[in-house]
């Protein structure tokens, strides 16, 4: 096992959820870091963030760790979920609170029905 890999392992155990992103949750360097970053802040959702663009080991491990191409990339209760449109779905449709509140994660279900309202 890679140093990365083994830095990942231990960072998702660790944290119920974890956002592998470009950036920071208080500073998005993209795009789509930031889209998935406001969802969770917005919901108040407690997470890690991972910047990427710190460590070039993680940047590529976390692809290979997934088998997934891009960033950024949530895990929650260590299970990956998805990259940006996937999280963008799950939340107007719902999924994720349902994830969320089956792994235990706590977040404002006010704010997950106000960002559907604002996209429905």
């Amino acid at each position: 096992m890679s140093d990365a890999e083994s830095r990942i392992k231990q960072t998702i155990t660790a944290n119920d959820v974890v956002l592998f992103m470009k950036g920071t949750k208080a500073m998005p360097q993209c795009g789509f870091s930031s889209r998935v970053a406001g969802v969770l802040n917005y919901m108040g959702v407690d997470y890690a963030d991972v910047n990427v663009l710190e460590d070039d080991g993680i940047r590529q491990g976390i692809k290979d760790f997934s088998d997934w191409p891009t960033i950024p990339q949530l895990y929650v209760k260590g299970e990956f979920v998805g990259g940006c449109d996937i999280i963008t779905e799950m939340t107007l449709s719902g999924e994720l609170d349902q994830m969320f509140e089956k792994s235990g994660v706590t977040f404002d279900k006010d704010a997950a029905d106000k960002i559907r309202e604002a996209n429905g």
